[in-house]
């Protein structure tokens, strides 16, 4: 079977689930939107950014080497499963211990019970059984597509019914933890092997070592797409943040799902032939294109009816958002065409072109960020989010051209 039909399968899937997925986000954006404040957004927003922070400085890159190792990935599942687990128990113990300084930083008092219970997520995922990533290795994006709508959904549902009940931040949380919980039953039930405790320390060394490049990239990514989040909340409190945030998923989800469907298909079937650099090169050369013009569509549409859009999805109190969603919507844009490089490069085991092309993407995002929203609010968070990707694009044409150029 070719390419083509492993992929078109993969997105059809894949686009499926996004589809599904987003749509029960926007629904989901939409309801709470009229139940919790901005304000509350960002308290959630704090937490949030504090869990995946933690979670990016501790990745393991497990998934990436499971996908790319060549040889049979069972014996390496227990090891995977106890390096899993051991950063789980890591992260939770730094949510409690950092919690009170990061309520400081924030100035958000009412941030730190969220961040308690958040701390809760990853300790729950760390018990995940790692053979789930035969899903993606064996590309059968069907079994993904009933998997990761179940958990987003029970993820949605119990997060508007908490929202109801309690009128609080918490809610998210509740709905993330219930989401964590059944992933972990859903991947013992359906999953094979089944890992078990058993310490081999060689092998975890081994999974650790080759991530290391994935955990850099993660560390750079994390600051490139949150670095404005920070300066927002920083400088403008949570209930700017809540707007930013807000307007920050309105007008780049539409737009970036293209490519995190794509990005999730190809990776693996990229690693399938990436020893044949011409065939390699047509596949990306096609996907690229067919990416960047629906992503284009979609965020000049959003771009135009942008404060329509705000009023119908989540009403007058959300307006603020609007000029940041304008200029976010070509961020988006530009997100998308120059993500599709990160599954090209990793497939050819280049993890550090990845992580290269997104320090020039947090350099730029740093010199600009509090300047800019010092000076012209969330509208300028947006414009140095824009600033950074587009200062990224130079770079990863210039990679690309070192790994092709005979081509």
């Amino acid at each position: 079977m070719g390419y083509r039909t492993d992929v078109f399968k993969g997105i059809s899937w894949m686009g499926l689930l996004r589809g599904s997925t987003r749509a029960i986000t926007f629904v989901r954006l939409a309801i709470l939107a009229r139940i919790l404040t901005p304000a509350q957004f960002g308290v959630f927003g704090i937490a949030s950014l504090m869990l995946s922070f933690l979670e990016i400085i501790t990745e393991t890159g497990i998934n990436i080497f499971l996908i790319q190792e060549k040889r049979d990935i069972k014996e390496y599942i227990n090891s995977a499963w106890m390096v899993s687990i051991l950063r789980g128990i890591l992260i939770s113990i730094l949510l409690f211990g950092l919690a009170p300084f990061i309520v400081d930083f924030f100035n958000s008092p009412e941030s730190e019970r969220v961040i308690y219970i958040i701390a809760f997520v990853p300790l729950i995922r760390g018990f995940i059984n790692p053979s789930i990533i035969y899903i993606q290795k064996e590309i059968q994006f069907h079994k993904e597509f009933y998997l990761r709508f179940i958990l987003f959904a029970v993820d949605a549902s119990v997060a508007v019914f908490v929202a109801f009940v309690t009128r609080s931040a918490e809610s998210f949380a509740y709905g993330l933890i219930a989401s964590a919980f059944l992933e972990v039953i859903l991947s013992f039930a359906f999953f094979k092997p089944r890992p078990k405790l058993f310490f081999e320390l060689d092998k975890m060394k081994y999974i650790v070592s080759r991530g290391w490049w994935v955990t850099l990239t993660g560390m750079f990514a994390y600051l490139s797409d949150n670095g404005d989040n920070l300066a927002v909340g920083k400088i403008m409190g949570s209930s700017s943040l809540g707007l930013y945030q807000v307007a920050y998923k309105l007008s780049t989800l539409p737009i970036t799902e293209v490519t995190d469907v794509v990005n999730k298909v190809v990776f693996p079937v990229y690693s399938k032939f990436s020893d044949d650099r011409g065939r390699l090169l047509r596949a990306f050369s096609k996907v690229t294109l067919l990416s960047s013009l629906v992503a284009s569509a979609v965020g000049i549409f959003i771009f135009v009816f942008a404060e329509n859009i705000t009023l119908i999805i989540l009403g007058k109190e959300w307006l603020g958002a609007v000029p940041a969603i304008r200029i976010l919507s070509f961020y988006g844009i530009l997100r998308t065409v120059f993500g599709n490089f990160a599954p090209l490069f990793l497939s050819l085991g280049r993890q550090d072109y990845v992580a290269k092309m997104t320090l020039f993407r947090v350099a730029a995002l740093a010199l600009t960020i509090v300047p800019l929203t010092t000076a012209y609010g969330l509208a300028g968070a947006g414009l140095s989010a824009l600033i950074s990707i587009a200062v990224e694009m130079p770079i990863a044409l210039f990679l690309f051209r070192r790994l092709f150029r005979k081509q």
